[in-house]
């Protein structure tokens, strides 16, 4: 499908109140100012291209391979076959299709095999790994049950939920059970069992509407006030029990968006007529668009619609809202990404859905890129906006999307998609002062039209970048030393190596004990000042001994190194990045003795 682009709607001030204990944000706008893309970028007036003939802009990272559709999903027949989300386990990338899911072989990321494509009509087919289950959402009405791509005649025959796969064989997928829930799935997101390690849940991220009670008779519409069991208001939860896949079920849903009001709207964002007396806008979000997981400290962060929310996931069959904020600035909150000690949260917003330009020369930083919220406490505190600035054409879908982590000691910097902007990586260390630190960028599919396509996602995994592109196929980066990340950061991050992987279920990284990590933050007190340079040179100095010890003696010395790393901390401009480096050399000498 070909969608040609929408012009800008002028923009308006809208006044609104915030109720309850929601705080509806529009400060961190007003104390900062008001950036718009530019068009002194390298990435500005590539030269249009299909495939990977488009002219190309990269920065800080490198290209290692790009890889086409399979032909099982035709490059031209618009979003009925666009590439969406990534999942990951072992050797596998597991690429989701709104026909559908491919399976690859990673193994050498320079050259991914396909093991196998599987046409499933879906929409939008987002994938999550677990085990040798793959889970893909479902939500269009042509879903069928068989996977047949001829659509439904017959609303018995009608799939709209999550699909379960055996993919134990990865060259010969098996559909298993299919999930049906009243609103079917955008997204999903797994959240483990706390005790058990044979149970998941499948939390539901369901936009569409409900469906009729003739296919479901305990589906129905409305509001709660109207109705109380209405499918509206709510997150579906599925539980699965992993040794009887085939039985799982929805078990039942929460309504953890009760008391928060209808958000206000902003600038750009009309309010519909009546709406602020009408019962069904009065309750706020009607569902969340993408809910983001992190076991290890039973968090989740939801993507509502006008509202962030944060969500107490102690028990994942009833988890209870810990915070909520709204923002004048986003239209849709559509994703977000967790710090790697869960004290930072960075939120997306897709403003135009997806479909349409949103990163022209003119338009605002603070409109369809992210926030940086901190967390104190269960407690969200709005920061800074930040957004990929190179100006894109009328021609190019481009606002903030799905990204992840980059696991580099000692600081928060993650890796995103933005569409036909391209991938780029961010720094939020300073959730006040996030930075760009490097970018792949192609021109557009088309200098005449706006074709959907770009980067749906980006994520690192294993060492490598991967990026699903809509209409291009499958790219794979790596990062370079820049000014900005040092070779030993990038060594730091390539030590971590994860069994499985599910953007929108975070991991909690740990390092191990090496040089390479205790030389990043040695990096970073260099870049940042944070200890006087003769201070740093003896430091380094001293390392190199120690590396060059064995044994005992290298023990010896990493565990003095330590101690003075103790002292220097007392006086350090960074105080905190010493202590870590200290900590990180007593973990290398205990692992050396």
């Amino acid at each position: 499908m070909k969608v040609h682009p929408e012009r800008a709607r002028a923009r308006r001030a809208i006044a609104a109140a915030a109720a309850l204990a929601v705080m509806v944000v529009a400060p961190v706008a007003a104390q900062q100012r008001d950036t718009v893309a530019t068009t002194d970028d390298p990435r500005v007036g590539l030269k249009a291209g299909t495939g990977n003939t488009a002219e190309i802009s990269i920065q800080n990272m490198r290209l290692v391979s790009w890889t086409p559709k399979p032909a099982a999903f035709d490059t031209t027949a618009g979003l009925a076959f666009v590439n969406s989300d990534l999942a990951f386990r072992g050797n596998y990338l597991y690429q989701g299709n709104f026909s559908g899911f491919s399976i690859w072989d990673i193994s050498d990321p320079a050259s991914p095999k396909m093991l196998s494509a599987v046409r499933c009509a879906t929409d939008q087919g987002d994938p999550s790994i677990y085990g040798n289950l793959l889970f893909i959402s479902a939500e269009s009405p042509r879903s069928r049950n068989d996977c047949g791509m001829d659509g439904v005649q017959d609303g018995a025959d009608r799939m709209r939920g999550v699909r379960i796969f055996d993919v134990s064989d990865p060259r010969n997928p098996k559909l298993i059970k299919n999930v049906q829930t009243c609103r079917g799935s955008h997204t999903h997101t797994i959240v483990p069992h706390p005790t058990d390690s044979r149970t998941i849940y499948i939390y539901v991220g369901g936009s569409s509407n409900v469906r009729d009670a003739s296919e479901m008779p305990e589906c129905s519409d409305g509001s709660v006030e109207e109705n109380p069991n209405t499918a509206q208001y709510r997150v579906d939860i599925i539980k699965v029990p992993l040794d009887a896949p085939e039985q799982a079920a929805v078990v039942g849903y929460t309504r953890v968006f009760e008391g928060l009001p209808r958000a206000p709207g902003r600038a750009g964002v009309a309010i519909t007529e009546g709406a602020e007396t009408n019962p069904r806008f009065a309750q706020g979000p009607r569902g969340c668009h993408d809910l983001t997981s992190y076991p290890a400290f039973n968090l989740i962060a939801g993507s509502c619609g006008s509202f962030g929310i944060l969500l107490d996931a102690k028990n994942p069959e009833k988890p209870v809202r810990l915070d909520a904020k709204s923002d004048l600035n986003f239209s849709l909150w559509h994703t977000a990404v967790f710090s790697n000690d869960a004290k930072t949260v960075v939120f997306t917003d897709e403003w135009g859905g997806g479909t349409q330009p949103r990163c022209r020369e003119g338009d605002p930083v603070r409109l369809g890129g992210n926030t940086i919220l901190t967390i104190d406490n269960g407690r969200m505190t709005q920061h800074g906006y930040v957004k990929m600035l190179a100006a894109q054409t009328e021609t190019e879908n481009c606002v903030s999307h799905n990204g992840g982590l980059i696991p580099v000691p000692g600081r928060d910097i993650m890796v995103q998609g933005w569409y036909q902007g391209g991938v780029n990586v961010i720094d939020f260390t300073d959730p006040t002062n996030p930075i760009e630190i490097a970018w792949f960028d192609r021109g557009p599919l088309s200098d005449s039209e706006l074709i959907i396509g770009g980067s749906w996602g980006a994520y690192w995994y294993n060492g490598y970048i991967y990026s699903s592109e809509m209409a291009r196929g499958l790219d794979v980066l790596e990062l370079v030393p820049s000014e900005y990340l040092s070779q030993n950061e990038i060594d730091a991050a390539k030590l971590v190596i994860m069994e499985e992987y599910n953007p929108q279920a975070r991991p909690q990284v740990t390092w191990p004990a090496a040089f390479p990590v205790v030389r990043s933050y040695l990096d970073q007190l260099v870049r940042g000042n944070g200890l006087p340079a003769a201070r740093t040179r003896e430091i380094a100095a001293a390392l190199d001994a120690a590396e060059q010890a064995t044994g005992s003696v290298r023990a010896e010395r990493l565990n003095q190194l330590a101690a003075a790393l103790d002292r220097d901390a007392a006086g350090a401009a960074d105080a905190e990045r010493v202590r870590a480096m200290a900590a990180a050399v007593r973990d290398l000498a205990n692992a050396s003795r």
